[in-house]
C-alpha cells in the first residue's frame, strides 16, 4: 500500500472535519451557550493533526484499490474519533466509547443514540451531531475527493465506498471524478435547502428545520427532540418529511438525469418501479391494519402515521412520530420486514437495497420456469433494459446471504455480551447493520442504546460501519491476501 498517499488523504479528512466544527461553533455563539470553547478546541486539535499529514505526505500521488479500501474503513473510524472530542471536552457525553458510538452512528447515517435527554444538550453540539448526517449522508470520502489533486485515484476511493448496487446498475455521471462529486453534492445540498424552507413554512423553528433536513435527505434520523418528529404533532411536517425521505431513497444518478431533462430514465429504471411498488404495498397494508384494528379511528390518521413509519424504516432513516410497539402485531411485522429492504442503490440509504431483491426475484422466477416448464429454454435476466451478467446475479445473492448471516451471528454475540433477549439482540444488530437507528424491544422507539455495554457498543459500531460501506469494502480487510504485496 502507498502509506504516504493514505496519510495525505487522512489529513484531508481531518482538515475537512476540523473546519466543519466552525459552523456549530457559530451556532453556539448565537445561542450563547457553554459549548463554544469545546468546539473551537476540538477544531484546533483536529486541524493540528490533519495539517501536518496533508502537508508532509504529498510525494506519492497515486492510490490503488487496496489503498481505497483501507481509507474507506479507517477514514470513517479516525473521523468519528476526532468528531467525538467536542462531547468529551464539554462533558455531555463523558465516555469516549459513548461519544464515538454517537459520532459513528451520525456519520454512517444510523441515527442510534446514547443520549437520554437530547433536549438538554447545547445547540452547538446538537448542530454538530446533526451535521455529521449532512457530511456522512453522501459519503464522507466523496467530499474528500473534491479536495484531492486530479489523478490521485479518486475513482478508487469512490469504488471502495460505493455500494454493490451501483456496480449492478452501472450508473455513471461524468468521466471526471471531481465533477461527479460536485454534481452529487449540489443536488444533495439543494434538496436540504428546499426542505428547510418547507419546514420553516410549517412553523418549525429554523434550528430544528436545519437539523431535521440534515437527518432526512441523508436518511439518518437524528432529531433535536426527545420524541423525534412526533414532538411537533403536525400533519404538514410529517408529509414534508415523508416526501424528502422518499427523495433521499432515490438514486442520485436518476435525480441528476431527470434534472437534465432525461425523463426516459424514469421509464427504464426497474429499481424505481419496484421501490414505488414496495411503498404502495406496505403503506397500503399498514394503513388498513391501523385503521381497522386500531389505534387510529380515522383513515387519514392511519395513512399519515403508517406511511411515515414505513417510509422511515424502508429508507433506513429512523425518524418516529409514534411508538409503533404499541401497534397491532401485524403492523409491527410489516415494519420489521421493511427493515430488511432499504431503498435504491446510489441513494443515501443503507440496507440490502431494492435492486438486490429485483435480481433475486427475477432469478428465482426464471429458475423455476426453466426447471419445471421450459428446461431447454435459455433465459436471460434484464435490468433497466440491459441483460444481467451471471457475475452480477452471484454478487446479489452473495450480498443478501452475508447480510442475513451477519444478523444471525451478530444477534448471538449481543446475547453473550449484554445478556439481551434474542429479539432485542437481533433488532439491535439489524438497526446497526442496516443503519436504521431505532428497532424493537429494548432498542425500540421509546428507548435508546445507552444501556448497552462498552463491548456491545463497539461491536454495534463495527456493524454500522460495515453496513454503511455495504459489506465488502469492510470485510475484505479480513482476507489475508489483502495484506499481501
Amino acid at each position: 500500500m502507498h502509506l504516504s498517499s493514505i496519510a495525505h488523504v487522512m489529513g484531508v479528512l481531518l482538515i475537512v472535519t476540523g473546519a466543519s466544527m466552525s459552523i456549530p461553533a457559530i451556532c453556539s455563539l448565537i445561542y450563547q451557550e457553554n459549548d463554544f470553547l469545546p468546539l473551537i478546541h476540538s477544531a484546533a486539535i483536529t486541524m493540528a493533526v490533519g495539517l501536518p499529514l496533508f502537508l508532509t505526505f504529498r510525494k506519492d500521488n497515486e492510490l490503488h484499490i487496496k489503498d481505497g479500501f483501507f481509507i474507506a474503513v479507517f477514514g470513517w473510524v479516525v473521523v468519528s474519533a476526532f468528531s467525538a472530542i467536542p462531547f468529551l471536552l464539554h462533558g455531555s457525553i463523558p465516555s469516549f466509547t459513548d461519544a464515538f458510538f454517537e459520532m459513528i452512528s451520525g456519520y454512517t447515517t444510523t441515527g442510534a443514540t446514547v443520549l437520554n435527554d437530547i433536549e438538554a444538550v447545547p445547540h452547538g453540539l446538537l448542530f454538530w451531531r446533526s451535521q455529521t448526517h449532512l457530511l456522512g449522508g453522501m459519503g464522507f470520502l466523496t467530499l474528500a475527493i473534491i479536495f484531492l489533486p486530479h489523478g490521485m485515484g479518486g475513482l478508487r476511493l469512490f469504488r471502495a465506498e460505493s455500494s454493490p448496487g451501483q456496480v449492478i446498475t452501472k450508473e455513471k455521471f461524468k468521466p471526471r471524478n471531481r465533477d461527479t462529486m460536485v454534481s452529487l453534492w449540489w443536488i444533495y445540498i439543494a434538496l436540504n435547502l428546499i426542505q428547510v424552507v418547507l419546514l420553516v413554512l410549517g412553523d418549525m423553528p429554523l434550528f430544528d428545520s436545519l437539523c431535521t433536513a440534515f437527518g432526512t435527505v441523508s436518511t439518518s434520523g437524528y432529531s433535536t427532540r426527545n420524541a423525534s418528529i412526533g414532538a411537533y404533532d403536525s400533519a404538514y411536517l410529517d408529509w414534508v418529511i415523508t416526501l424528502f425521505m422518499f427523495l433521499g431513497g432515490l438514486s442520485f444518478v436518476l435525480i441528476y438525469q431527470v434534472l437534465r431533462g432525461d425523463l426516459d430514465a424514469l421509464k427504464k429504471n426497474t429499481e424505481l418501479r419496484w421501490y414505488i411498488g414496495f411503498l404502495v404495498f406496505f403503506c397500503g397494508a399498514i394503513t388498513l391494519i391501523l385503521w381497522t384494528k386500531g389505534p387510529y379511528s380515522s383513515f387519514f390518521d392511519a395513512l399519515r402515521y403508517g406511511s411515515f413509519q414505513i417510509m422511515s424504516l424502508l429508507t433506513t432513516t429512523g425518524f418516529g412520530t409514534a411508538d409503533y410497539e404499541l401497534w397491532p402485531s401485524s403492523a409491527q411485522m410489516l415494519l420489521f420486514l421493511v427493515c430488511f429492504i432499504g431503498a435504491c442503490a446510489g441513494s443515501t440509504t443503507s440496507g440490502i437495497k431494492v435492486v438486490h431483491y429485483v435480481i433475486i426475484c427475477k432469478y428465482m422466477y426464471s429458475s423455476v420456469r426453466k426447471i419445471f416448464f421450459q428446461p431447454m429454454a435459455v433465459v436471460s435476466l434484464r435490468l433497466n433494459g440491459r441483460t444481467i451478467d451471471n457475475d452480477i446475479i452471484s454478487l446479489a445473492l452473495c450480498y443478501f446471504i452475508i447480510n442475513i448471516f451477519m444478523v444471525l451471528v451478530g444477534g448471538f454475540v449481543m446475547t453473550l455480551t449484554d445478556n439481551m433477549d434474542y429479539s432485542s439482540a437481533m433488532s439491535a444488530v439489524i438497526s446497526s447493520l442496516m443503519n436504521i437507528g431505532p428497532g424493537f424491544g429494548q432498542v425500540g422507539p421509546s428507548h435508546n442504546f445507552a444501556f448497552i455495554s462498552d463491548t456491545g457498543k463497539w461491536f454495534l459500531s463495527w456493524n454500522m460501519l460495515v453496513g454503511r460501506l455495504e459489506m465488502f469494502s469492510a470485510l475484505v480487510l479480513f482476507f489475508p491476501s489483502f495484506w499481501e504485496k
